[in-house]
């Protein structure tokens, strides 16, 4: 450390290390203590000379500063002062030659850490403040300093003068971590994204942001930063993924599929169908262009471009849970006749979920390279017609609708476009089964109910959530939740069955299939 002098650039992520993380940094080191050999893990640095840029390994480094200054403290406390100017000068502080000036190691960017770190190297724990009017004070960083602080003065107890120089001779002499230099910040991101460090492991959506930023020039840093965070602040804070996939989906409409795990090759490296690295400032314009309509795929009622008959495609697909086909309909939105092509699809997914599966990898590849398709013929003809051969027969939906056991949200769109008589149905009413699947009904032995009971004949719209009691008998069901059904449900049909038994379901769900089908298949 007393080699380099180390800055955490603005693009970083501030001090993330809980409680829970440094004592179990601190119980490591400890364990460590008697070894001859302690090795702390890989930090990656970008810079020349003596002047280096943290990659990786800010959080250890920073945590190893307040191990340091607890030291230091502890130190001039005990009036070891030889001890606490070395300590200061290999791990704190480094002297600017030109002014003669004591400048910190590690310089931090966010102003929360730079001022907190400032007030750690100044005074012991006791006298730095947890929090501060003016929110100038990093949270994370004083109480971590202050975990360390009280581990360290119990540890100190029983020989204060005697452990302190263990202590530093531990950090000096027999603490080790390997450095990764690399004069290419680009090259030094990629290095990290495929090395495993001790580190909390940073989100995909982190790393993004660091390679972003770091090929942004300086004078358009802050700016870019402040994009970045505006977009990234549309997605909920505690679920990075749903963000990372929205760039996954955004960079597939351009270079065809992408795997999550390619995400930063294609970026960096330019591994996708164009064979071109995307720059940042291409990035955050797709970003930006995308991001409108995808938050209303994501939540219908989102303001966007998107018209009434689109919206209700993505409420049908938020509804069926599927995503693989966000990056078609982005492609498909920026062509004629969107709606057209948006309705084609959706008939494709419904027909391919009540028939098979459509969350096979290969399915998934396939619609981003259509995707890709469309976006550079801007039309969506062609790209649809290349995916024709995933769409079932009409028969084999029939049969299988009729049949097959299916998750409640699928039985519910099908039932629903069927009494609405539209492939984007309102989400109305809820769905219950007229058999429920756990009541010993006597004209329904337990192992034909069990067959029947998820299939799209034993199932009801109802304007309740709840089923009112006494409605789990045939009887029951008809003068308790039947007359609680939603307009246009079958309540004639139903109410000409004189008894609930395996004929029944079955007679029902055939019709039901094939009126489905003249919906989906129209």
């Amino acid at each position: 450390m007393s080699g380099y002098r180390f800055s955490v650039p603005e693009f970083q992520r501030e001090y993330a290390w809980e409680k829970e993380d440094v004592e179990e940094f601190w119980s490591d080191l400890r364990r460590g203590l008697d070894d001859d050999f302690y090795f702390l893990g890989l930090i990656i640095l970008t810079g020349t000379g003596n002047e280096m840029v943290v990659v990786d390994g800010q959080q250890r480094l920073l945590t190893l500063t307040l191990l340091a200054a607890a030291l230091y403290h502890e130190s001039i406390a005990s009036d070891r002062r030889a001890l606490a100017d070395r300590i200061q000068a290999t791990f704190l502080r480094f002297i600017d030659f030109a002014s003669d000036d004591e400048l910190p190691r590690i310089t931090l960017a966010g102003q929360q850490d730079s001022v907190t770190l400032n007030e750690i190297l100044e005074h012991p724990a006791r006298d730095v403040a947890l929090t501060s009017p003016d929110g100038t004070v990093s949270t994370n960083l004083v109480t971590a300093y202050r975990s360390i602080t009280t581990n360290l003065a119990d540890d100190l107890a029983p020989d204060p003068f005697k452990r302190l120089g263990v202590w530093a001779d531990f950090l000096t002499n027999r603490l080790y971590m390997a450095n990764f230099v690399h004069p290419d910040p680009s090259s030094a991101y990629k290095v990290f994204e495929v090395v495993n460090t001790r580190g909390k492991e940073l989100t995909t959506a982190d790393l993004l942001k660091s390679y972003v930023l770091s090929q942004t020039s300086v004078s358009q840093r802050q700016a870019r930063y402040e994009q970045w965070q505006n977009i990234a602040g549309q997605f909920p804070s505690d679920n990075p993924n749903l963000f990372v996939q929205f760039i996954r989906h955004v960079v597939t409409v351009r270079e065809g599929h992408v795997p999550p795990k390619d995400l930063y090759e294609v970026l960096a490296s330019g591994s996708g169908a164009t064979n071109q690295k995307i720059s940042p400032e291409t990035l955050m314009e797709l970003l930006s262009n995308s991001l409108p309509l995808y938050l209303q795929m994501i939540d219908a009622t989102n303001e966007g471009p998107a018209n009434e008959f689109q919206l209700g495609v993505f409420s049908v697909l938020s509804r069926l849970g599927v995503i693989s086909v966000r990056p078609l309909l982005l492609a498909i939105a920026d062509t004629d006749n969107a709606g057209d092509g948006m309705a084609r699809l959706l008939k494709l997914v419904v027909r391919r979920v009540v028939v098979g599966n459509l969350g096979t990898g290969n399915v998934e590849r396939r619609f981003g390279v259509a995707a890709q398709r469309i976006a550079r013929d801007r039309a969506w003809e062609a790209g649809l017609l290349a995916l024709a051969d995933l769409s079932p027969r009409r028969e084999d939906f029939v049969n299988q609708l009729h049949r097959r056991s299916l998750n409640p949200s699928v039985l519910g769109v099908a039932r629903q476009s069927v009494l609405q008589q539209s492939i984007v149905p309102e989400p109305n009413g809820f769905l219950h089964n007229v058999m429920p699947r756990q009541s010993d009904w006597p004209d329904f032995p337990v192992d034909v109910a069990t067959y029947w009971a998820s299939t799209i004949g034993n199932t009801f719209l109802a304007q309740t959530e709840r089923r009112p009691p006494g409605t789990n008998t045939w009887d029951g069901f008809r003068e308790g939740l039947l007359p609680l059904a939603v307009e246009g449900e079958w309540t004639d049909r139903i109410l000409a069955v004189p008894v609930w038994n395996e004929f029944a379901v079955n007679s029902i769900g055939a019709e039901m299939a094939r009126a489905a089908a003249d919906v989906w298949y129209e």
